[in-house]
C-alpha cells in the first residue's frame, strides 16, 4: 500500500506540477519565459582536439567554451535562475506552480518545498524529476541571462562559489551527483551533452591550463 500511495502523491505532484497553470501563477504569460542563453548541443569534444591551439591561454579559453556547452544547456540553467523562481523543461519556462529559493534553495520556509514533489529518483509516469540533493543553486550561482565568460568568472570567485578551490570544483563536477543527474533526467527532457566523466575531463583540462575564462 505504501508503494502504491507513494506512486499516487507523485503522480499527483507531476499533474500539479505540469498541468495546473492558471491557478498556480495566473500571471504568466508565454512571453514571460526565460531567455537566457540555451546551448543544445549533444556531444562534447575529447581533450585531444584541443592540442592543436598553440597559444595555451587561448586553448584554455577554448576548454571552457567546450564546457560551456554543458553549464549552458537546461538541465543545468534551470536550477541556476537569475531570480528566486527556478525555471522547468528544455523551453526554460518559470517553474509551475510557483515556487522560489528559500533557505538553503529547497523552498521557502512555510510555501512549496522542492521535496514535495521531486522526491530521490525520477519519477517518469508523471514526468517529475528527482534527485536526494534537490535544490536550487545559491544565489551567488545565478547564471541565467549572463556570458559564459561572465559564468566562468563567477565559477573561479571563491566569494561566491562556496569558497572552493580549483582541485573543490573539479570534483563538484566531476563527482556530484545532483550534477550528474543532469545526464540522466528522465521524463521526456534532453540530457547534458556528452557524459559527466567527460564533463570532469574537460573542466580538469582548463583547470590545468590556467582557467582561463573566455572574453564577453
Amino acid at each position: 500500500m505504501s508503494l502504491f500511495r507513494n506512486a499516487m502523491l507523485a503522480l499527483a505532484a507531476g499533474t500539479l506540477a505540469a498541468g495546473v497553470l492558471a491557478f498556480a501563477d495566473p500571471g504568466f504569460r508565454e512571453a514571460d519565459a526565460a531567455t537566457p542563453p540555451v546551448v543544445n548541443a549533444t556531444r562534447l569534444q575529447p581533450i585531444s582536439a584541443f592540442a592543436k591551439i598553440k597559444s595555451k591561454n587561448e586553448r584554455s579559453a577554448a576548454l571552457f567554451q567546450e564546457v560551456g556547452k554543458v553549464i549552458q544547456s537546461p538541465r543545468c540553467m534551470n536550477c541556476h535562475p537569475a531570480t528566486e523562481r527556478p525555471t522547468q523543461t528544455d523551453k526554460m519556462r518559470p517553474h509551475v506552480p510557483l515556487v522560489v529559493r528559500g533557505e538553503g534553495g529547497v523552498g521557502a520556509a512555510g510555501g512549496l518545498a522542492c521535496a514535495t514533489c521531486h522526491h530521490e529518483a525520477n519519477f517518469d509516469a508523471a514526468n517529475v524529476p528527482g534527485n536526494p540533493k534537490w535544490a536550487l543553486a545559491p544565489a551567488e550561482m545565478a547564471w541565467q541571462g549572463k556570458t559564459l565568460g561572465q559564468i566562468c568568472v563567477q565559477i573561479k570567485d571563491k566569494n561566491r562559489n562556496g569558497g572552493k578551490d580549483m582541485a573543490a570544483l573539479v570534483k563538484h563536477m566531476a563527482e556530484d551527483e545532483l550534477v550528474g543527474w543532469g545526464w540522466n533526467p528522465g521524463g521526456n527532457r534532453t540530457p547534458a551533452p556528452g557524459t559527466q566523466k567527460q564533463f570532469g575531463e574537460l573542466f580538469k583540462a582548463w583547470a590545468d591550463s590556467g582557467a582561463v575564462c573566455p572574453k564577453g
